[in-house]
């Protein structure tokens, strides 16, 4: 028997609420941009600088005498986080770990090598048998060069859609896909701006995920488009999108429920390493997945496409500009 999230066929329609996706869209991207220039994002070592030092004991983890420790050594601005590994708690393996975060004071990375070797000196000294499982230290010139690559990756991911999409279908498509995925983007960076999870080198491999993610399921969408385009070429389009959504719907829940279940397993498992990624792909999946509904099938709506792109020429059909692409 096979599962089904919806039924064989499904006649909703999607293009009525387009507007109200759109406009709802709109609200929380103008939200996401106030609540980053407001609050900033929570930016890890990797973007700050410094050093990062997780430590685990035998005993449970004593924060306000970690506290203490580190304030006795005049290091500066740090943070000190107990980490919840529900994993290891369940297989008994390194409990009672805890997570020193400590800022760099200056340029010096000789320094920030000294601190760190001071803050271990003093918590050997405190808590005998403590065991240091990871040591990481950037230094800000590092730390903003990471910045301006991430941005860049980020970017460049999004032109290489542009082009990508405008060369395999028309501009119209490649406005719509692009313009659900600066919205994913966008939302992304808001929620973990309202949240003040850490924003590190992790969320942005999990953007650029989310970018390829968001662009499969875009992709799905609009290729049954085409096919329909070609089959109902008096149809209008408004009617040829909300059939190509319905026969993609099953797939499309059924991909997101599946990757969903995998992420939120991560999430709740998979330690702390890892898990500001997870967070951020479970975001991504849930705005991909609405996006490529409610954003970028409305958007070539608006543009309203070209119905007749016959090319007896060269076999092109409905919605290739520069190729005959059927894959």
């Amino acid at each position: 028997m096979r599962l089904r999230l919806v039924p064989e066929e499904t006649h909703f329609d999607f293009m009525k609420f387009g507007p109200i996706g759109v406009a709802i869209s709109g609200f929380f991207i103008v939200a996401s941009i106030v609540v980053f220039f407001m609050m900033g994002l929570n930016f890890g070592i990797d973007f700050r600088g410094g050093s990062m030092i997780t430590a685990a004991t035998e005993e449970p983890a004593d924060l306000s005498t970690y506290r203490s420790t580190l304030e006795a050594l005049d290091i500066g601005d740090f943070t000190v986080t107990e980490i919840s590994d529900p994993a290891g708690e369940l297989t008994g393996a390194v409990p009672n770990q805890v997570t020193m975060r400590i800022e760099q004071a200056d340029g010096d990375e000789t320094i920030q090598q000294d601190v760190i070797a001071q803050v271990k000196g003093a918590l050997t000294e405190t808590f005998p048998g403590i065991v240091y499982l990871q040591t990481d230290s950037v230094g800000a010139k590092v730390s903003g060069e990471l910045v301006q690559a991430g941005v860049l990756a980020v970017l460049l991911a999004i032109g290489a859609v542009l082009v990508y999409i405008w060369l395999r279908f028309e501009w119209q498509f490649s406005v719509g896909a692009v313009a659900a995925l600066v919205h994913d983007v966008i939302l992304t960076i808001g929620v973990f701006s309202l949240t003040q999870i850490e924003f590190n080198l992790s969320i942005i491999a999990a953007i650029l995920t989310i970018v390829g993610y968001s662009l499969n399921d875009t992709v799905v969408v609009f290729d049954r488009v085409r096919e329909n385009l070609r089959r109902f070429k008096q149809t209008p389009l408004a009617e040829v999108l909300n059939l190509s959504i319905n026969e993609t719907l099953s797939r499309t829940l059924m991909t997101s429920l599946t990757t969903l279940i995998a992420l939120v397993a991560l999430y709740v498992l998979g330690g702390e390493v890892i898990r500001g990624f997870s967070f951020a792909m479970i975001w991504g999946i849930v705005v991909g997945t609405y996006s490529s509904i409610f954003i970028a099938s409305p958007i070539l709506l608006k543009l309203d496409v070209k119905r007749d792109w016959s090319k007896p020429e060269d076999g092109g059909g409905a919605g290739t500009q520069f190729a005959n692409i059927d894959a």
